[in-house]
């Protein structure tokens, strides 16, 4: 078979089905999910042609890339567990209510700033495994947090764990290619500064587009989870949404340019924590009229999980002390440290990296796949844990405790991300050297259907095949991986500047982190909130359809400059278009109380 239409359909079928079960059905990701690798095996035996050792390795493949994700889960959940036996957690969720007890305050420091932070040091979801359990510890509903955290995993992904999509998934995905090294040659620079100079246009696409994610952040809580479920409730801390945005953006887009792509998102989240956090003890642009969540008993089922919220009475049992501003927030601080310590010393990265565990050809099939137990975030979460129980004077009862508590939840996720990732990986190896075919695999098949249908205006596409290379990989590395040549060959071949689509790419790529399904999937483990991973997709996919509006347009608009020109009309549009339904929203909410069946809907009309 050789129509391009049909391949393309097929290539794109689990991927839809996938979509289908977890947003239209709202079923969990433990069903969805196994639906899903039955799919895409039938398709690549049938159609690719596909050996079935191949099929065999490639989901051994994902099996190993599946377990090093439970182990960051697990790590993240025993933290989480033991900072609630210990008592920490009522300290820490004083330090932001001392801040403001204002919701969307909290969400915007926890989640935009220490989150942003956390992506630069380690990256592959660590955020929201993060962010989201501390939340929920503060109070916020379970979907809330895991929203929150899925959100944020957008604009400094593109420079999470000290650059890693650029400088190996972008790096990677051209090395050797044709065009590539002509096109470096033709701007007077090496393999190495094109890859940089390609990080630089990134972040200044992320910079326009992530100055308004604080702000939806706002819009969504209080929409989604609000009392009356006013989208326009989040308008009232736009002063502070934007001072914030815009602290973390420019020195972002500074540090980059002066300091390299490894520094992007850690020390501009950093900066930014630091500005904000300041400013805002200060009371510097805080919100007037403080906004909450309804009381307990008035959430949503859907909105909970196993795990209850914290209510500030996570008290030290027996002990009769309560944890210092400093001890409290210390474990966390040590994770961040141990992070950027061991990403930043060369000789001690290279020795836990050395530390492997997985085959490197699988079956023979040269498929191969290797975790680094050491080196992994979940290690250092781990490691965390045990200095905290002599930190806390954690008693023997309560580690086992924490323990069981981390164990019995991290049962849940396993299920869904054990089919998950090998889907992920049966997908992408499909090409011409795992079967009799003359195919390219399944992504690349799917990216050349797209760019036939995208023309000269490619641009404004680009953004979405990074996207979906996320959605399917779970990464916006292996999204980098998988399309950065192809994104460049198809600039070659439209006769336009290949490093702005290929920015556009690792942008893209870095929006689609937000609807990940196997990230939902951890950060729910993480908070308790099981099978309800589509009713996440359906509020993520939103702020995700912005973030690729702005920046395919913009791409558009830095190659052929402000007109009449499609890039220009979309770009004013999707502003326009954003802030009149703001503004709509703003006055039908003045106008219309939301009548309790509306609000069950999810506040929309």
């Amino acid at each position: 078979m050789d129509n391009l239409a049909v391949l393309s359909l097929l290539a794109l079928t689990p991927i839809l089905l996938v979509g289908v079960l977890l947003v239209g059905f709202r079923l969990p990701a433990m069903y969805a999910m196994p639906a899903g690798y039955i799919v895409v095996v039938g398709i690549a035996v049938h159609f690719w042609n596909t050996e079935w050792t191949a099929v065999a390795a490639s989901s051994l493949q994902g099996l190993i890339l599946a377990l090093g994700l439970l182990y960051i889960i697990f790590g993240a959940l025993l933290l989480l567990s033991t900072l609630t036996k210990s008592g920490a957690i009522t300290t820490i969720r004083r330090t932001f209510t001392d801040i403001s007890p204002d919701r969307r305050v909290q969400a915007i420091i926890i989640g935009w700033l220490f989150g942003s932070f956390i992506e630069g040091a380690s990256g592959f979801g660590t955020p929201a495994a993060v962010v989201a359990p501390l939340m929920l510890a503060l109070g916020f509903p379970a979907m809330a947090a895991v929203m929150v955290g899925m959100v944020i995993q957008s604009t400094p992904v593109s420079f999470g764990a000290v650059g890693t999509p650029i400088l190996v998934g972008v790096s990677g995905g051209l090395d050797g290619g044709g065009g590539v090294e002509e096109r470096a040659f033709e701007l007077g620079m090496s393999f190495p500064e094109y890859v940089s100079e390609i990080g630089f246009r990134t972040v200044v696409l992320h910079a326009a587009a992530g100055t308004l994610v604080p702000l939806l952040i706002c819009c969504m809580l209080c929409g989604f989870y609000g009392k009356n479920r006013r989208f326009s409730d989040g308008l009232g801390a736009w002063k502070f949404a934007l001072f914030a945005a815009l602290s973390l953006t420019i020195p972002s887009v500074l540090y980059n340019y002066f300091l390299g792509v490894e520094f992007t998102s850690l020390l501009g989240g950093l900066t930014g924590l630091v500005i904000v956090v300041l400013a805002a003890r200060k009371g510097f642009l805080l919100p007037k009229k403080v906004w909450d969540f309804p009381p307990r008993k008035d959430w949503l089922e859907r909105w909970v999980g196993k795990i209850e919220p914290g209510d500030g009475k996570e008290a030290v049992a027996g002990q009769g002390r309560t944890i210092g501003f400093l001890n409290a927030w210390a474990p966390y601080m040590l994770v961040a440290a141990v992070l950027v310590i061991s990403r930043t010393v060369t000789p001690l990265k290279e020795w836990l990296e050395g530390i492997t565990l997985g085959a490197e050809d699988i079956f023979g099939t040269g498929i191969g796949e290797s975790v680094q137990p050491l080196f992994s975030p979940g290690a250092t979460f781990v490691l965390v844990c045990l200095v905290t129980y002599g930190l806390h004077r954690v008693g023997r009862r309560k580690i086992i405790a924490s323990w069981k508590m981390a164990g019995s939840q991290l049962a849940g996720a396993a299920v869904a991300l054990l089919f998950a990732v090998p889907l992920v990986r049966v997908f992408i190896n499909t090409g011409q050297e795992f079967g009799g075919t003359t195919l390219e695999s399944m992504p690349l098949t799917l990216a050349t259907g797209a760019a036939e249908l995208g023309g000269t205006n490619w641009p404004l596409f680009a953004p979405w095949i990074g996207a979906l290379g996320a959605f399917v990989a779970g990464s916006n590395t292996i999204s980098n991986l998988m399309f950065s040549l192809f994104q460049h060959a198809t600039a070659d071949h439209i006769a336009v500047p290949a490093e702005n689509v290929v920015a556009a790419q690792a942008a893209g790529g870095a929006a689609g982190n937000m609807v990940t399904v196997h990230n939902v999937v951890a950060a729910s483990a993480v908070v308790g909130l099981l099978g309800r991973e589509g009713d996440v997709l359906r509020q993520t996919v939103l702020p995700m359809i912005y973030y690729l509006l702005v920046t395919g347009s913009l791409s558009f608009v830095l190659i052929h400059g402000v007109g009449l020109n499609v890039g220009t009309v979309v770009l004013v549009l999707t502003l326009v278009g954003l802030a009149a339904l703001l503004r709509w929203l703003r006055h039908r909410d003045a106008d219309e109380p939301l009548t309790s069946i509306e609000r069950d809907a999810g506040g929309l009309r």
